[in-house]
């Protein structure tokens, strides 16, 4: 089956970056949608962004429009978030997800990735 580990996180000062990556292992990479959640405490799980198999489409929260990035490289099964202009409002789990599909639209997922912190610092 899919399995997705993601990498990256951390801490970091409000207005600062940082990149996650999320491993994709399993078949057909390049079939999956793939896509990016979030949950902090004290809130529901959120979407944050998503991309479709060709990397030609992805949809983004508005929260996050204009401040994250999501991409993809079929040729290493790998799907980055590249977060810019961090705000302490960002601080949660990031959890990559994988679904198998046709669309850039990524929820509900199939797979589900096990989570990597990030705290932004105010």
């Amino acid at each position: 089956q899919v399995q997705l580990r993601e990498s990256g996180g951390g801490l970091v000062q409000a207005g600062g970056s940082l990149r996650l990556s999320c491993a994709f292992s399993g078949r057909s990479f390049s079939s999956y949608a793939m896509g990016w959640f979030r949950r902090a405490p004290g809130k529901e799980r959120e979407f944050v962004a998503s991309i479709n198999w060709s990397g030609d489409t992805s949809y983004y929260t508005d929260s996050v429009k204009g401040r994250f990035t999501i991409t993809r490289d079929n040729a290493e099964n790998t799907v980055y978030l590249q977060m810019n202009g961090l705000k302490p409002e960002d601080t949660a789990v990031y959890y990559c997800a994988a679904r198998a599909q046709g669309t850039a639209v990524v929820d509900p997922p199939d797979s589900w990735g096990q989570g990597t912190q990030v705290t932004v610092s105010s």
